[in-house]
Formats: structure tokens, sequence, C-alpha cells
């Protein structure tokens, strides 16, 4: 069994891949499409539990379970216990630290497209303070 350090150190590296993988296919463009198919099924679907799986495909902090599982599987990432528990305490940690990773990338986005707007804001004013001055 890894020390409680390696342990650690497994638990923010594997929740990168993860915390990715979830934000790329929840909200970027180059799945838009597959996205909205699903987000329609959400809503159309005629039983429950249609609509559901076809939702947790369009939520990050859904998605990020199952990606979660797959990569606790694929590493054999066992946290504190050295059995089935250690994987379930491994996936559910995972899953909570990729979505503060996710939190932290859309806040950094979310400032960043605030910048260039201002910035936009700031170019358009002196463009407009040129022009008068080449009027006047």
């Amino acid at each position: 069994m890894m020390s409680l350090g390696e342990q650690i150190i497994w638990l923010l590296l594997l929740a990168i891949p993860v915390a990715c993988i979830s934000w790329t296919i929840t909200h970027e463009e180059v799945f838009r499409e597959p996205r909205e198919y699903c987000q329609r099924r959400s809503e159309t679907c005629r039983t429950l539990l249609e609509r559901k799986f076809f939702y947790l495909l369009t939520c990050e902090y859904c998605f990020s379970h199952y990606v979660s599982a797959f990569f606790v599987f694929i590493a054999g990432y066992k946290l504190l216990l050295n059995d089935w528990r250690g994987y379930l305490i491994s996936w559910l940690a995972v899953v909570w630290i990729a979505n503060q990773y996710i939190s932290i990338f859309g806040r950094l986005r979310l400032d960043i497209k605030r910048e260039r707007v201002e910035i936009e804001g700031v170019q358009e004013e002196v463009e407009a303070i040129k022009e008068e001055k080449r009027a006047a």
C-alpha cells in the first residue's frame, strides 16, 4: 500500500484528467452536437430513467462521477484502505477534487472573458477618440 503522501499526490493528479475530460465533454464546442442531443433527450424521453441518463451526460458534476470511476479503476487507486472501501473513498475523493479544479477553471475563464470585454471596450473608446481627432 502507498504511503499517505503518495496517496494524496495520486489523488491530486488523478483529478486533473477527470476534470479535463468532464469539462471538455460538457462545455467545449467540439462536443456541442452530442451534448445538445443528450440535452434534448434529457427533456423529451418518456421514462424518468432515460431522462436522467441523458442528463448525467450534460452535467460536469454528474459526468465527473463516470470519468472518475473509470480512472480509479484503470489506475487501481485506493485511498486510505486497501480493500473495496479504498476504491469507494478514492472514487468520491477524486470526484470532489476534480470538481474543485473545474470550479477554479470556470472562474478563471470567466475572469479572462470579462477582461477581454473590458479591453475591447477600451479599444473602441480609443478608436472613437482617434476618429474625433481626425474629424476635427
